[in-house]
C-alpha cells in the first residue's frame, strides 16, 4: 500500500511544482520587428574572416528596431556563405536588453537572430515599471513580446500598478 502512494504522489507533486519552475511574462509591451537592420557599435572590433566572427568590445550597443542590447563584450556569429548574414550574437559583461518600456539585465545574452530569441542567463533581473522579476534564466521572444523565466523565479509586485 505504501509503494502505490508513493507512485501516485510523485507524479502530483511534480505536477504542482512545475509552474513554479518557470513563469512567462510580457515583455516589450509588443512585438519587436526582428525583420529590421541589426546596427551595432563599440570602441573596437576586430574580425576573425576564416572563424566567421567578429569580436565587438568597449560600450557595445545593439540596435533592432525598437530593441536595445548593450554589454562590455559582443562576439558577433555570421551564418554560412560569408559575412552578409547574422547567425547569432552573444553579449557578455553588464549585459542590458531594453523592448519598450521593459528591461533585463543578466551577465550574458545570446541573441538568435534568425527565431529572434534573446536568452538571458545569470542572475538575471527584469524590470517592468517598478515591479521586477528575477531568475537565473530568461528566454525572451521578441517576435511576440514574451518571456519566460526559470530557475528560482523570485516576483516583486508593487500594489497599485506602475
Amino acid at each position: 500500500m505504501q509503494r502505490v502512494f508513493t507512485l501516485i504522489a510523485l507524479p502530483v507533486a511534480l505536477a504542482l511544482a512545475s509552474p513554479l519552475a518557470a513563469q512567462t511574462v510580457a515583455f516589450g509591451g509588443s512585438r519587436a520587428d526582428t525583420s529590421a537592420p541589426v546596427e551595432m557599435t563599440a570602441d573596437t572590433l576586430t574580425v576573425d574572416q576564416s572563424g566567421g566572427q567578429a569580436v565587438f568590445t568597449g560600450n557595445v550597443l545593439i540596435g533592432q528596431g525598437e530593441m536595445r542590447l548593450s554589454a562590455d563584450k559582443v562576439t558577433v556569429t555570421y551564418a554560412a556563405g560569408g559575412q552578409q548574414k547574422i547567425q547569432s550574437l552573444t553579449a557578455t559583461g553588464g549585459v542590458t536588453l531594453v523592448n519598450g518600456p521593459d528591461a533585463a539585465e543578466a551577465a550574458e545574452a545570446v541573441y538568435d537572430v534568425a527565431t529572434g530569441n534573446v536568452t538571458l542567463t545569470g542572475d538575471v533581473v527584469m524590470t517592468q515599471g517598478r515591479n521586477v522579476l528575477s531568475g537565473e534564466r530568461m528566454l525572451v521572444n521578441l517576435a511576440d513580446g514574451t518571456a519566460q523565466v526559470q530557475g528560482r523565479v523570485r516576483s516583486v509586485l508593487q500594489p497599485g500598478g506602475n
